[in-house]
């Protein structure tokens, strides 16, 4: 019997129009309803994906940038795994050599220092999820987007490494050229033990702490209700859903996701557009 749900948002629970759809939120609130834990899984921080749960009234914690911070349904910080800033140091150091755009994702939210490429790559984000949308629709919905959120534009990115309260979770990089460019970046700080490299779309890597992961917090979270992880049921699209996916004891991925996440599910949900989640959500509240 299922007694937790975890939703990876981007490429899963939320569509083509990066919102969640009435078919999906009633589903969350059904489970919840029956008893059911559900939490959501992301790379995102919570200052994004607050305002998207809000729009429907559904109250949850939430195991956010990847598992470096771990909030309770309130906002309250349960779980804080950054990064070392001796080692993000390191990384903006080599980010920068290679030439290569880059954000940092603190517990305030994300951080760029530059605006109009912070744009771009979440047009490009929103058109690798969803391929028919055309790419300045992509860059509309992108502009619209980040009035939405809490996007801070530095100068400095040594400013936050110098401010010891507010602390480094994530850093993402970014290229066009995708795994040309990224893969010996990946190999380079996958090899540094105190790292994880994972990534939500093939132009870029994700970079936390080794024990910032998404399946170590969903088993945390299981251990502090006493819930097994067979009876964990987790949904995502990409590879830094994996070690989620791998944890859970009923793992979906979604139609649109990596060959890599289908390969590792032991059950394939219908595309992000299709409310894929809802349609998962339901047919395990219903196995007898």
């Amino acid at each position: 019997m299922i007694q937790i749900i975890a939703s990876d948002m981007d490429g899963t629970l939320l569509n083509g129009e990066m919102t969640i759809s009435k078919f999906n939120a009633d589903a969350i609130k059904e489970a919840q309803k029956r008893g059911v834990h559900f939490i959501v899984s992301s790379g995102r921080c919570w200052y994004e994906v607050k305002p998207l749960l809000d729009k429907f009234g559904i109250k949850c914690p939430m195991i956010s940038i990847n598992g470096g911070l771990v909030l309770d349904e309130n906002g309250k910080t349960v779980v804080s795994t950054p990064v070392p800033p001796s080692i993000a140091r390191q990384i903006m150091a080599r980010l920068k050599r290679a030439g290569l755009y880059f954000e940092v994702v603190t517990k305030n939210g994300v951080c760029s220092d530059d605006k109009s490429k912070r744009i771009e790559n979440f047009a490009e984000l929103l058109a690798s999820i969803q391929p028919d949308t055309p790419f300045k629709l992509a860059v509309s919905l992108a502009s619209a987007r980040m009035e939405l959120v809490n996007i801070q534009y530095v100068k400095d990115y040594n400013d936050i490494l110098e401010d010891p309260h507010n602390p480094i979770y994530k850093i993402v990089a970014f290229s066009q050229d995708g795994p040309k460019v990224l893969d010996p970046l990946r190999a380079e700080f996958d090899a540094n033990p105190e790292l994880v490299v994972t990534s939500s779309g093939e132009r870029n890597i994700e970079i936390n702490h080794v024990n910032a992961q998404k399946g170590i917090a969903l088993q945390r979270y299981a251990d502090s209700l006493n819930i097994p992880m067979d009876n964990v049921m987790a949904i995502g699209d990409n590879n830094n859903d994996v070690s989620m996916l791998k944890a859970a004891g009923v793992s979906y991925a979604m139609a649109n996701g990596t060959d890599e996440v289908k390969a590792i599910a032991n059950h394939l949900a219908e595309s992000n557009i299709n409310d894929g989640v809802g349609k998962a959500i339901l047919t395990e509240l219903n196995r007898k």
